[in-house]
């Protein structure tokens, strides 16, 4: 016997049952950036892995430890991509889209990271971002929260807070950045591995680790916010002014870093307590020097990410009830004849009448078993075609989900009725 063939370790299904949840959150993010004036993009899964050596840094573990790559037949390093913010960049260095005016952008799909799998954390996962290029002001900043504030209030969450930070200039980060070492190196022993290795290569990361032991150490650690550039420090202020002008709550994270190398300014995490670990489900900041360090022109950009996998964790969590419901109708034929009517009124009536869901039964059985399958579907209502309705040139509708009487109609008037139900 063979050996049944399963998905690869954190590389998860898409199950008919969860469809509608993930349809409904992903039209009302769509919906949402729209009405914003984001336009959708699509960049390739495979991007030459030198795209996200030079984007996210050689010192983070995204590159170190986690990137699917091979060398091509012509000897080429691919990879697959492990974040969206490279290839988009990538994207409006190649097509020179800068050069027309302040590019806002949104993007959705899979990225992939080689690392251990758990709750909420997958080699295979999607994500939705909203990238700005050509901003530099404060303004777009606060727009990205508005944003995904309104997002959250719309899919009904709760329990989300918002965390800020600042990096500063490369200038200001390259001061600070040896102010870590030298504190860091005079407390060497209590330093794990990880951030031994992290010291010299990139020491802002020790800030995030999550090491018990290192805690109090890196609480008394010197902090970046208190050794800003002036125009760093202002662009802060600025940021949570409008913050404050839009009634949205923040707490002021000095250890948030994030931990790709392009981010400077402002940085920012929506997280919750009702996921455990894996807390945050969006994330992003600046990253004015991006665009000209991956070989564009100096082009001021900020963006985020949601990871859809988190949000579809937390809505479930939260118990969330989703508001996607369509009228549905199960069609049921009895006999040769009747198969054939039923394909010509189901596409009449979905011609005539919108938002409508159209289960026309293909089980050909008899009409008690369709029934079974109806109520199974969830439908609203039942639409008939035996002996007698085809004599009539005629439908039934039963309503299932109230005590309505059955009717007898002509096509027209039944799809009038429908239309009436929506």
């Amino acid at each position: 016997m063979s050996k049944k063939i399963q998905a690869i370790r954190g590389m998860n299904d898409l199950l008919p049952k969860d469809s509608d949840l993930w349809t409904f959150v992903e039209r009302t993010i769509a919906d949402l950036f729209n009405a914003y004036g984001y336009k959708n993009i699509r960049t390739p899964v495979v991007e030459k892995t030198d795209t996200f050596c030079r984007a996210i840094g050689k010192a983070t573990d995204i590159v170190e430890k986690e990137m699917y790559s091979w060398k091509d037949s012509n000897g080429d390093l691919l990879s697959l991509r492990p974040e969206g913010t490279a290839g988009c960049v990538r994207m409006m260095i190649e097509h020179n889209l800068p050069r027309e005016g302040i590019q806002k952008v949104f993007y959705q799909g899979a990225m992939f990271r080689r690392e251990r799998p758990q709750k909420g954390r997958y080699r295979q996962f999607h994500q939705v971002g909203l990238e700005v290029f050509g901003a530099s002001d404060a303004k777009i900043d606060s727009e990205l929260i508005m944003i995904t504030h309104s997002l959250w209030k719309k899919l009904g969450l709760k329990n989300i807070t918002l965390e800020i930070n600042t990096l500063g200039s490369a200038a200001a980060r390259a001061s600070y950045r040896q102010i870590l070492i030298d504190y860091f190196s005079m407390h060497k022993d209590q330093l794990d591995e990880d951030s031994l290795r992290r010291l010299e290569i990139n020491p802002l990361r020790i800030l995030d680790s999550k090491n018990n032991d290192m805690q109090a150490l890196i609480n008394n650690a010197p902090k970046l916010i208190e050794h800003l550039d002036g125009a760093s420090a202002e662009h802060f202020e600025q940021f949570k002014s409008y913050l404050n002008c839009l009634n949205i709550d923040f707490v002021i994270n000095t250890r948030l870093v994030r931990g790709l190398d392009y981010y400077n300014r402002t940085v920012f995490e929506w997280t919750t307590t009702d996921l455990g670990a894996q807390n945050t489900i969006c994330a992003g900041g600046r990253y004015d020097d991006l665009v000209e360090k991956m070989g564009g022109k100096s082009t001021d950009a900020v963006g985020l990410a949601i990871g859809l996998e988190r949000l579809i964790l937390l809505l479930e969590e939260q118990n969330v009830q989703i508001s996607n419901h369509k009228l549905t109708v199960y069609i049921m034929a009895m006999g040769n004849e009747a198969q054939f009517k039923s394909m010509q009124i189901a596409n009449a009536i979905h011609d005539a009448v919108s938002n409508i869901s159209i289960y026309n039964d293909i089980s050909l059985g008899s009409f008690k078993s369709q029934f079974k399958k109806a109520d199974k579907a969830g439908a609203d209502f039942a639409l008939i075609i035996g002996e007698q309705e085809l004599n009539n040139n005629q439908v039934s509708i039963k309503p299932l989900k109230s005590q309505d009487e059955q009717q007898t109609l002509s096509l027209d008037e039944a799809i009038k009725y429908l239309k009436e139900c929506r």
